[in-house]
């Protein structure tokens, strides 16, 4: 049965007082998955695939480990209502909290160790054996990184009031998920050498996804959250990343093969879906991505060195386009005029990284693009 949509259940969302222009930017932002523009694209102050910052020395007197100061809620709560405190939320820009415990906390709902490092954790393969899936087999929502991300999310939701909203939690299933459990170079080498063998891991890695989904979900419609994640872009209704950063090493006949039919499951029920396509090895397999007709649109992410400046990327930009799907795009600000006077402002979500008090100006120019 194809999960019920929340947006019909709950579809007030509670205020911000520190953004009153939140009704306007979700509007934008709506608009822009129909590739329509109110008054102007929607702006993101903010580089999604911007390095990580060094991070914060560990507090020895306060935590044993990283591990212990990534489980610590009050202290998340406290260093995320710290960051956003005074702040100005320009344009697309929202002051939302994500509980987060690592990209792969999905495979660690199964089994496994998270190692934590100061801004990211890693997931040590569990799964030596595919004719024994034994260790994956327990119930995803009983296990504690669950259980802590639910607290998590309980927590904030008691605390945020009409000053954040709340998202849920980055949650990678399917292929992703499987090369989490078996190990990169070892799922790459079984779908040369034992691609059978890999049908029941791709049916485990998305048999319980909606009802994650769906738990997280109905705790945000119950409490008037939007829906939102680490990609920050908050809908009324349903929203879900799809992704598969492992398929930069594959070929796209086996993207088709152990990634399509785990993809069109993750999309049932969903009321918008942003692709993220992470660099020019997950590109190779980007018709058959904006093929679903689920998917509106797509998160390009170039990586770092040569895969700039930008400008590159328009005609891979300008394909999406064509294909009827909108683009979340970072653009840096030295390349923003050449940007907008070869593209079609219809359909773009930029993203924009600027020093602190040039939002204002930067926006004006935005808005003069025709």
């Amino acid at each position: 049965m194809e999960p019920q949509k929340a947006l019909k259940l709950h579809p007030e969302i509670v205020p911000l007082s520190t953004k009153a222009d939140y009704a306007r930017c979700m509007e934008r932002i709506e608009a822009w998955f129909h590739q329509a523009v109110i008054d102007r694209p929607p702006v993101r102050f903010y580089r999604h695939n911007a390095q990580f910052d060094a991070g914060v020395p560990l507090d020895r007197a306060r935590w044993a480990s990283l591990e212990e100061r990534w489980m610590d809620t009050a202290y998340q709560l406290e260093e995320f209502e710290r960051s956003i405190a005074g702040r100005t939320f320009h344009a697309e820009t929202f002051p939302v909290f994500m509980p987060n415990l690592g990209p792969n906390v999905y495979s660690a709902f199964y089994a496994g160790r998270l190692e934590f490092a100061e801004v990211t954790s890693w997931y040590e393969p569990v799964l030596s054996d595919l004719d024994d899936l034994s260790v994956l087999q327990g119930d995803p929502t009983e296990n504690h990184y669950f259980k802590k991300i639910e607290a998590m999310t309980r927590a904030a939701l008691d605390r945020c009031a009409d000053r954040y909203w709340v998202g849920y939690t980055d949650l990678h299933p399917s292929l992703d998920c499987m090369a989490a459990w078996r190990g990169v170079e070892s799922i790459c080498a079984d779908m040369a050498l034992e691609p059978e063998k890999l049908a029941s891991l791709a049916e485990l890695s998305v048999r319980d996804f909606h009802r994650i989904f769906d738990h997280f979900d109905a705790m945000m419609k119950a409490a008037g959250q939007p829906s939102g994640t680490w990609i920050n872009i908050p809908c009324r209704g349903r929203l879900h990343i799809p992704s598969a950063d492992v398929a930069t090493m594959i070929s796209p006949e086996h993207f088709d093969q152990f990634s399509l039919p785990q993809l069109r499951q993750e999309l049932v029920g969903m009321d918008h879906v942003i692709y993220h396509v992470d660099g020019k090895g997950v590109a190779r397999h980007l018709d058959t991505i904006l093929a679903q007709p689920e998917i509106q649109a797509i998160q390009w992410v170039q990586g770092l060195g040569q895969e700039w400046p930008i400008m590159q990327w328009l005609p891979l930009l300008r394909r999406v386009l064509g294909a009827g799907k909108s683009v979340l795009v970072d653009v840096p600000i030295e390349e923003l005029d050449d940007f907008m006077a070869q593209m079609p402002r219809e359909g773009v979500f930029l993203c924009v990284g600027v020093g602190e008090g040039m939002e204002p100006s930067v926006l004006r120019r935005i808005e003069r693009w025709g």
